[in-house]
């Protein structure tokens, strides 16, 4: 395949996609993230973008953590790295922090509005608009540290896919749910375990080539 046929793929998330280990709180490497697996299983035929933020938001500025609106990075990351034919999105965990007190509507609400900002953009190829893929998160897990952080979080995290689907069913565009693949897991209720990062790269390469067909 020549290079400009290279598939580019955007990975636009947070510390799911920039990928905390739960274990000992650091990086997994690339090979071990959901993104290194995605490019791994789709080859050379696609490049996968990395751009994963530690507490980055879908749309809400963080009085605490500083500089994590996912909207007031989105068209410059879309810009630094067009032409691209595929921006998956999958944010709406931190948006769940107690300090922003918003609902698994307004959450899945926000989402959407990202999704509807990458198809407005003139980022793919031809100054057309990349196809989109919504990632809904999976439910939280059991909450340690951060219990306090993520209060009444839980039931709203269960909530989330259905929304997201709703949106994606009314805007027509691309979605995948998570929390049908991956377990959150119970040694912070945040974030993945390894094993779960490779079952996602996985799923997602699959979702990614029937975009692609």
């Amino acid at each position: 395949m020549k290079n400009e046929e290279i598939k580019e793929v955007l990975c636009f998330g947070d510390s799911l996609t920039w990928g905390w280990n739960p274990v000992d709180r650091g990086r997994y490497p690339f090979e071990k993230r959901w993104t290194g697996v995605l490019q791994k299983e789709l080859g050379k035929d696609y490049r996968i973008i990395e751009e994963g933020l530690n507490g980055r938001t879908t749309i809400w500025d963080d009085p605490i953590e500083g500089e994590k609106n996912g909207k007031k990075y989105l068209i410059p990351c879309l810009e630094s790295h067009m032409p691209l034919d595929l921006v998956i999105i999958m944010l709406g965990t931190n948006d769940l922090k107690l300090r922003f007190n918003k609902s698994a509507f307004d959450i899945a609400a926000a989402a959407d509005s990202l999704i509807q900002l990458v198809q407005k953009s003139q980022a793919g190829r031809d100054s057309q608009s990349p196809k989109s893929l919504l990632v809904s998160p999976p439910p939280l897990g059991k909450l340690t540290d951060w219990e306090e952080m993520m209060e009444g979080g839980y039931e709203k995290s269960k909530k989330l896919a259905g929304y997201y689907e709703m949106f994606a069913r009314d805007h027509q565009y691309f979605f995948f749910n998570a929390g049908e693949v991956v377990k959150t897991s119970d040694l912070d209720g945040l974030h993945w375990e390894e094993g779960e990062n490779l079952k996602f790269g996985k799923a997602v390469a699959k979702k990614v080539k029937e975009i692609f067909v």
